[in-house]
């Protein structure tokens, strides 16, 4: 099995910044893609950024060019840097990992953590 555990999320002005984090931890020998996903109170989860093992990133072009994903594979770690934040990005966060290699050789898919608040006020 695979935990996730976000942190950093909370509270801050539009035009301000905030940092997420989010550990994995189990039976993990390599995760093939990490991910942020945020949902706001009656709306869909959406995805927000993802990074692959290797390092390649993809974002929607509603955070493009605000938010910065990146992953520290030896310690099974996702960041997200969020700048220029916007009311409109207030939501829970959650990370997600994705074809996950445990030590029996076998993958498994779609983990995710708790969720950690953001609220961007104006």
């Amino acid at each position: 099995q695979v935990q996730l555990v976000e942190s950093g999320g909370g509270s801050v002005q539009a035009g301000g910044s905030l940092s997420l984090s989010c550990v994995a931890s189990g039976n993990i020998v390599s995760i093939r893609t990490m991910a942020w996903f945020r949902q706001a109170p009656g709306k869909k989860r959406e995805w927000v950024a993802s990074v692959t093992a290797r390092g390649d990133t993809n974002y929607p072009n509603s955070v493009k060019g605000r938010f910065t994903i990146s992953r520290d594979n030896a310690k099974n770690t996702v960041y997200l840097q969020m700048n220029s934040l916007k009311p409109e990005d207030t939501a829970v966060y959650y990370c997600n990992a994705d074809e996950v290699l445990n030590s029996d050789d076998v993958y498994e898919y779609d983990f995710w953590g708790q969720g950690t608040q953001v609220t961007v006020s104006s």
